[in-house]
């Protein structure tokens, strides 16, 4: 054997394939309970962790209706899209139902996109200007953090999880740092959500306007609020945390999604027609994608008719009955030394939390039922009856801890 052999030989020896790099990332995400997996739910299990916090899903009124709108169409309607919406993909029921839900949330444009994480990046990663400032919550959720890192924006910076002092703090830092957005020429964005999947708490956003208003009075701070988990739950009707409050013109870009209490799939950015234009034009997850089908048109569509009717105020109500009972519930619950975990809720939210801990189980506190959460929120315990969502989260945000259970246990794992 040459040295020239030698050698190629060793190289090879210890050379890792991309294979080997991938399975050693899997098996150190295993090291530390947090490898992913998808997984298929029994009949016979609790589930804790759904989105379908009003039942949408298994309802009979939403389904009539979500056919109806189907089977009123001729027989050669095309139920995809057929391509881009700047192609051949737009379509007379895309654009009525924006005018819908605009009208419904009391905004003058919407713009469709095909999820909240499709609306958050395109949104935030076209909109803000070179060197304009972003503020975001500590608890933003991922796709916002997606958006931020595509922008072209210049500072990026958190402040400390729903605390108006906290945003007071780190824009009083900016506007020192920056002339430019004390006198009103520096564009900054502030980003909540108004209410958080994680620890379910409701964003104070009256405080944060207040703040925004006290140091940028030439009207430079621009909201950029999330209402993911707040749409079919809170406000009139189901409208939202931000209606609720009567803010909604202060408020620069409103996201809805439909994927949770709304039993669909999408998204919607509430805008002035300026910004949807802007929209159309740059916010690459709109332009380079296949629109949604007219099935899915029609399963908003229903969603919001519910909702626009008053049909769903029962199951609201419902759904608060269920947070009250689960809580009170929770509040009962007898436990163990070794059970070192307390409740934390937010009133009326549909996200219960837990205190963060180190790792235990908690078996004798629960009864020997299979209870399902595997993600930071939760939602539907109904099966089916229609009866809107017992719900219970899965991590307190400090040490972003998702509860797991196996069979008669409690497991903490940690969220990478």
């Amino acid at each position: 054997m040459t040295a020239t052999q030698g050698t190629l030989e060793a190289r090879t020896a210890t050379h890792k394939t991309l294979v080997d790099s991938l399975s050693a990332a899997l098996s150190r995400r295993e090291a530390k309970s947090a490898r992913r997996r998808l997984t298929v739910l029994p009949r016979t299990a609790v589930d804790f962790s759904s989105n379908d916090f009003l039942s949408l899903s298994t309802s009979s009124a939403y389904r009539e209706r979500f056919l109806a709108l189907l089977n009123n169409t001729p027989p050669s309607f095309p139920l995809a899209s057929g391509g881009s919406r700047l192609l051949d993909g737009n379509s007379a029921c895309a654009e009525e139902l924006e005018n819908f839900v605009a009208a419904f949330h009391q905004a003058p444009t919407a713009l469709l996109f095909n999820s909240g994480y499709d609306a958050n990046v395109g949104a935030l990663s076209s909109i803000p200007q070179p060197g304009d400032v972003i503020l975001y919550d500590e608890l933003i959720h991922a796709s916002a953090h997606e958006g931020m890192r595509l922008s072209r924006a210049g500072p990026r910076k958190m402040f400390a999880h729903s605390s108006p002092i906290g945003l007071k703090e780190v824009l009083q830092s900016q506007i020192a740092e920056d002339p430019a957005v004390a006198e009103g020429t520096r564009n900054v964005f502030i980003l909540i959500e108004s209410i958080y999947s994680m620890d379910g708490d409701v964003a104070p956003i009256k405080e944060f306007i207040a703040v925004v208003d006290e140091l940028l009075p030439h009207g430079n701070g621009y909201f950029y609020v999330d209402e993911a988990h707040a749409t079919g739950v809170f406000g009139p009707r189901g409208a939202g945390v931000v209606q609720e409050l009567g803010v909604q013109d202060r408020m620069f870009i409103r996201v809805h999604t439909f994927g949770k209490a709304l039993a669909s799939h999408g998204a919607m950015v509430l805008c002035g027609p300026e910004t949807r234009d802007y929209l159309i034009n740059y916010a690459r997850s709109l332009i380079y994608t296949t629109a949604l089908g007219f099935p899915f048109l029609a399963s908003i569509r229903a969603a919001y008719e519910l909702l626009s009717s008053g049909e769903t105020e029962t199951l609201q109500r419902r759904l608060q009955e269920l947070i009250r009972h689960l809580r009170l519930r929770l509040d009962g619950l007898h436990t163990y030394q070794s059970v070192m975990f307390e409740v934390d809720h937010f009133p009326t939210s549909p996200i219960i939390s837990l205190s963060n801990i180190a790792t235990t189980t908690a078996g004798e506190s629960l009864p020997g039922k299979r209870i399902h959460c595997p993600s930071y929120h939760a939602a539907d315990d109904s099966r089916g009856k229609g009866t809107g969502a017992g719900v219970l989260a899965c991590g307190k945000h400090r040490g972003r801890n998702r509860w797991f259970d196996a069979d008669d246990s409690v497991v903490a794992r940690s969220k990478s």
